[in-house]
């Protein structure tokens, strides 16, 4: 690379020059150098320490100003020289803040080395007059320390002007054009591939009326005292029922009565021992906080042998419907009354539709519930539609033993369902365990009712297996099966053995409620019958695009193989295989994939089944 130009070869010859302008003449060939040496394609590297080479250290910037003039003529001369040599330090600043500028990014050595400049310079003052040599006795002249600024200068883009300039080119306008078209071209075909997407794909199935009762499994408690020590306990155990994601209490008889003496039945009052009024309005305050709704059960003569007396049923009747009306204005959800096909032929019984079914709000929708006993399907189905009840609770399940005949009664009642409640031995607010007497029939019968179509109902007690009381006795309730014996203390082998059975009969009901509660096909989807035996059967349930399941459960002693089959059905046909969701056959895992042209079930076995929607 060249260096400062040398004024004392050649033909030029030994004048007094001015100094400044030497100064300035190597400072613009020393950045001549520098951008070639970067127009070269030299690295960051090398730049550096060509850098530090020639201007740091003690070989850097060594200018060995040989004296132009043998002599100072005068004393301007020696004014100027100090100026000179703070000219050619500023260069030198300014030179580094050029290469700064340039943002070439040096080692950490030559950084270190670059902080700290020292510029050995011979004082012109002190130099000898004659002679090229260096100064005598090695004199160390003054020097000058530099620190480069730190502070990054940000890149501040184009101005508006430079921009517009650029932007306006017939370059950049046909490229602006050209993405334009691709863009409205590209909006233009996502909109047409939406609309053919939407014109193309299955229409939705509009989801039906659904009613709270309709939502979910209602719970009933007969007797208050059995179930938690009076209606204060009910409030103090509205958590553990929630637990079990219930849609609604049915909660009584609680009101006054004498045994078959109409003249001693007092509606709008509670019986002391089941608790006070203060009492009931605190379950009804905390269960809406839940998210339940509270039943009131208004059957007249409930401890006695006929549920409406022996007597004229218009005068009791409008007892019924003054009650109704007080409770109802306290906050309860709706009222069920037992012996429905006695009442709803009366003349006086469209006055109790208006006082529960009327004045009815979208938030606050009352219930008006019923239950017979010993009919038939066709007059269940003939009483659902006479008497305007919103919800039937029938004992055909319990009724009917058989495959055939449970499956026939589905068939028929299938179109109500809707305003259809299902129980087994809940019209006669006993425990499933009455007719379900092992634990495995137990989770069997759970799975039919929370499956099949209609409104499932327990009587409290089910979601653990307790077992039924003795005649009329209600049952006490057991609580606190969470709860395992301490450590080191003596344990009851047979009771702990029935508590851990406890334990997954509520969580087998647990999970059972809440995928009803989820999935459509379940909560109102349609009917279709697969298979019928004398102890077993098995259906299944469809909504639109939804997940598709399959009941199938055997109650018999013996194993027994399930061929089903589905009737010319448009739209809708099995597939090969269905995957098990829940089980309470050990040969059938959850997640298993089954065939289903034949279906094993063992003796008391029950499974859920499920396969996705397919266009």
């Amino acid at each position: 690379m060249a260096g400062c130009i040398d004024l004392t070869a050649g033909s030029i010859r030994r004048e007094c020059v001015d100094r400044t302008l030497i100064t300035w003449t190597c400072g613009v060939q020393t950045l001549l150098s520098i951008v070639e040496a970067v127009w070269a394609g030299r690295g960051e590297t090398e730049i550096s320490y060509w850098l530090v080479q020639r201007w740091a250290g003690k070989q850097a910037l060594q200018i060995q100003r040989k004296p132009l003039c043998k002599k100072i003529k005068t004393e301007e001369e020696k004014n100027r020289r100090p100026r000179e040599k703070h000219t050619q330090d500023g260069l030198y600043v300014v030179v580094l803040l050029f290469f700064k500028k340039l943002d070439i990014t040096m080692n950490k050595d030559t950084e270190i080395d670059m902080k700290e400049v020292e510029l050995n310079e011979v004082d012109p003052e002190k130099q000898p007059m004659t002679g090229d040599g260096p100064p005598a006795g090695g004199e160390k002249n003054g020097s000058v320390k530099l620190k480069v600024p730190e502070d990054e200068v940000t890149f501040t883009g184009l101005s508006k002007e430079e921009l517009m300039k650029v932007a306006g080119t017939p370059g950049w306008v046909r490229t602006r054009w050209v993405l334009l078209v691709l863009f409205w071209l590209g909006w233009v075909g996502m909109l047409a591939g939406a609309i053919v997407i939407i014109v193309q794909a299955p229409r939705c199935k509009p989801i039906p009326p659904m009613d709270w009762w309709n939502e979910g499994p209602l719970y009933q408690i007969s007797d208050v005292e059995a179930f938690s020590d009076g209606l204060k306990g009910v409030e103090s155990k509205l958590d553990e029922i929630n637990q079990l994601k219930v849609k609604g209490l049915v909660l009584g008889p609680l009101h006054s009565v004498q045994p078959d003496t109409p003249d001693a039945l007092f509606l709008d009052q509670i019986d002391p021992t089941q608790g006070r009024k203060e009492d009931l309005t605190a379950v009804l305050e905390k269960a809406h906080k839940k998210g339940m709704s509270v039943v009131l059960d208004l059957t007249p003569n409930y401890l006695g042998n006929a549920p409406w007396f022996n007597g004229d049923v218009g005068d009791v009747l409008e007892k019924v419907k003054a009650a109704a009306a007080h409770w109802l204005s306290l906050g309860v959800d709706g009222v069920k009354l037992s012996g429905l096909n006695v009442t709803s032929s009366s003349a006086d019984w469209p006055k109790l539709q208006a006082v529960v079914q009327g004045n009815r709000t979208d938030s606050r929708k009352r219930v008006l519930m019923g239950a017979a006993e010993h009919l038939s399907a066709a007059d269940v189905s003939q009483l659902v539609s006479s008497s305007g009840v919103d919800l039937l609770l029938s004992d055909l399940l319990s009724t009917n033993n058989e495959g055939v005949k449970r499956t026939e009664v589905m068939d028929l009642l299938k179109p109500q369902h809707r305003s259809l409640a299902w129980g087994l031995g809940a019209t006669q607010q006993d425990q499933l365990s009455k007719q379900a007497m092992t634990p495995g029939l137990i989770r069997l019968y759970q799975l039919l009712l929370f499956t099949m179509p209609g409104t499932p109902v327990f009587t409290y007690g089910d979601e653990i297996g307790l077992q039924a009381g003795q005649g009329s006795a209600s049952p006490k309730m057991v609580w606190d099966i969470q709860k395992e014996p301490a450590d080191g203390t003596p344990v009851n082998e047979t009771a702990e053995a029935e508590r851990k059975e406890r334990v997954d009969i509520r969580k087998w009901f647990i999970s059972l409620s809440d995928l009803r509660g989820k999935e459509r096909s379940l909560l109102h989807g349609d009917y279709y019958s697969l298979y019928s035996s004398t102890s077993s059967l098995s259906f299944l349930r469809v909504w639109d695009q939804s997940n598709r399941y399959i009941t199938a459960v055997n109650w018999g002693g013996a194993a027994e193989k399930l061929k089903l089959k589905l009737a010319p059905t448009e739209g809708l046909e099995l597939p090969e295989t269905a995957t098990v969701t829940l089980s309470t056959d050990e040969a059938l895992k959850a997640e298993d994939t089954v065939s289903l042209d034949e279906i094993t079930l063992a003796a008391g076995g029950a499974v859920l089944l499920q396969f996705p929607y397919k266009a």
